[in-house]
């Protein structure tokens, strides 16, 4: 045997396959991270650009619990931007531009660096199964090598086929491999697989680019990170571009329809709703004569630009000459291809919340192969299977986070409860309790827990402490202290809003939308120099200052929320045992039986969200229960 016994082996090294080993690793187990190239370790495939619109919320959770991959995020931008400023706080999300090439050297830094985690280049070809639990994996090279666990994060990769134009060929992205056995070893053991398909863009030399005729998009004047743990400030940012596409254009990329992959049948995976191809935009919205395109730097030291909005699988000729017909692009040359890639994915509804699977028992899954598309959605499932892996070999209890503490537990309860058709995307609409779990709390919500499992070290958790004791003192000034007409009068005229006839409370003037809190303490300088005594560090002031006055505008809706939340906790707290008979309850449609059986909730909560499960269904459960 090649190989020593591990307790946990991690098929895959993307984002998901990075938290997962790292988690597991630094939890206490003995971690082997397969994957195909370990100089291609959590590549960014597709964008160079982390967070975004619910998955900045997504990281900062991830860095909250104790993960990578929001201090990996924070050495390697090159620009960040706080996206909803505009809208309330629920909407705010953190994004950031990646050096490509540094964000992956930084995860392998992260990765060599924990004592109990081996990475093997080789390829999984199946999956060792013993009395229906998982005990190892075969690959190419090693042969068997065994654990305890194994989880499964293979991305794009499995039976992945590239398609460009009439021509398609095997690869789980461009340039490298497919692993073409996996999935006939886990259909064989019982676990059903569909097919998916995505793409990426055209990359473009910049040097041949006029970026001077795009409208630059700058990064914010005071730039913030992901990680609530001391990582570097940004410093000299990188700018991004806007520009549109044209009817010549829509009208060249008709040209190569006859061949596109997508309309003459080739392509049979579902593709991304929400992030759709060129050429379906120009078909799904024919009625505009334009489509936005951002234009994204590679890296610092990068001459590769990365078209965002210009995914397409066209021939390569069609996307070159489309491309060249937008303004700027002129002479443009292109470095890579756009792409389409089908792959295989297994359905989430065939796990616990734990991400387990529900057939073969130690079998983890994770990523792109539980049908999600973005590297947020894929590392925030690693960090949830290493955590669970770990947690049950160890027979130390399973982390679950529910729909009202995080993102992460929205995105899982979905995947698992109603399962998914298409690449399945994170959005702030998805969260009902969004004005709870936002970005700014991240870290109030999710490092106990991450500190209570062992992940979070006890420097988050004195950093929190401090933070929450700094909210407290702070919330006493206001409250305590008072401020007269004459001396605020000036103010309240000057950011718009009506002036005061008596002395009134802080915290009551922090109620109007007009009044920012930091602008206060810059005018107000009896409030500055109360704040300044319990200042001892910036950044930690900054969060404090920003979470305390979203808790004063927002305390009633976030009482009204947090209310829900426990009524709709106490559903979950319901269990329901694994052996019922659904189809002896005859006062429920035969509908709703077929789809208990088929779903197998663990609790009464998780069985309301059941597509087409009613609440008179909801009703018998609970009658049944003795409830």
């Amino acid at each position: 045997m090649l190989l020593d016994n591990y307790d946990i082996i991690v098929v895959g090294g993307g984002h998901a396959g990075c938290e997962a080993a790292s988690s597991a690793a630094r939890l206490g187990s003995q971690v082997l991270l397969i994957t195909i190239s370990i100089p291609m370790i959590a590549r960014m495939s597709c964008n160079p650009a982390m967070g975004g619109i619910a998955k900045g919320q997504i990281i900062r959770e991830i860095d909250a619990l104790g993960g990578f991959t929001g201090i990996v995020t924070d050495h390697t931008m090159i620009q960040y931007r706080m996206l909803n400023r505009s809208k309330g706080p629920a909407m705010w999300s953190p994004r950031a531009q990646s050096d490509r090439v540094q964000f992956g050297l930084k995860w392998l830094e992260v990765l060599n660096g924990i004592p109990n985690l081996h990475i093997w280049q080789d390829m999984v070809d199946d999956v060792i199964v013993k009395e229906n639990k998982v005990i190892g994996v075969r690959t190419k090279i090693a042969g068997d090598v065994f654990a305890k666990a194994v989880i499964i994060t293979s991305g794009t990769f499995l039976n992945g086929k590239i398609h460009i134009g009439s021509n398609n060929f095997a690869g789980g992205r461009l340039g490298e491999s497919s692993a073409d056995s996996l999935t006939s070893s886990l259909f064989h053991a019982g676990i059903k697989s569909e097919r998916l398909k995505t793409g990426t863009p055209v990359r473009v030399d910049k040097r041949s680019v006029d970026i001077q005729s795009m409208t630059e998009q700058k990064g914010d004047d005071n730039p913030g990170k992901f990680s609530f743990t001391d990582t570097p400030p940004l410093v000299d940012q990188l700018s991004c571009y806007l520009c549109y596409t044209n009817e010549m254009v829509h009208d060249i990329l008709r040209i190569g329809f006859e061949n596109s992959p997508l309309y003459t049948g080739r392509i049979k995976g579902t593709g991304p709703r929400y992030c759709p191809s060129i050429e379906d935009k120009i078909e799904r919205f024919a009625g505009r004569d334009r489509h936005q395109l951002f234009i994204e730097p590679d890296g610092r030291n990068s001459n590769e630009l990365y078209i965002n909005g210009f995914s397409s699988s066209l021939p390569i000729e069609i996307q070159l000459k489309a491309l060249r017909s937008i303004p700027g692009f002129e002479q443009a040359r292109i470095t890579q291809p756009g792409y389409a890639i089908e792959y295989d994915y297994f359905s989430p509804t065939q796990l616990h919340f734990t991400l387990e699977s529900k057939i073969i028992l130690n079998l983890y899954f994770a990523g792109q192969v539980n049908g999600t598309t973005g590297y947020e959605e894929a590392a925030a499932q690693g960090l949830i299977a290493g955590i669970n892996a770990h947690q049950k070999i160890n027979n130390d209890g399973d982390l679950v986070l529910k729909r009202s503490e995080a993102y992460i537990g929205v995105l899982i309860d979905d995947l698992v409860t109603k399962g998914t058709l298409e690449p399945y995307r994170m959005f702030t609409s998805r969260a009902e309790f969004r004005i709870l779990l936002r970005q700014d709390n991240a870290d109030q919500r999710l490092t106990p827990i991450g500190h209570k499992i062992g992940l979070a070290d006890n420097a988050r958790i004195r950093r929190l402490e401090f933070k929450t004791s700094m909210m407290e003192e702070m919330e006493r000034i206001l409250s305590e202290n008072s401020v007269l007409p004459t001396d605020i009068n000036p103010f309240l005229e000057r950011v718009g809003t009506s002036n005061i006839s008596h002395k009134q409370k802080y915290l009551n003037l922090i109620l109007r939308p007009q009044i920012k809190l930091t602008e206060l303490l810059q005018y107000d300088s009896f409030l500055n120099e109360k704040f300044s005594n319990i200042n001892s560090n910036t950044k930690v002031f900054a969060e404090a200052v920003e979470s305390l006055e979203i808790l004063i505008k927002y305390g009633g809706y976030l009482e009204k929320e947090r209310e829900i939340a426990d009524k709709i906790t106490r559903l979950e707290n319901i269990n329901i045992p694994e052996d019922v008979d659904y189809m002896a309850f005859s006062a429920m449609s035969m509908e709703a039986r077929e789809k208990l059986l088929k779903a197998k909730p663990t609790n009464i909560g998780q069985a309301s969200r059941i597509s087409g499960i009613t609440p008179s269904d909801i009703s018998v459960l609970l009658v049944f229960l003795g409830r």
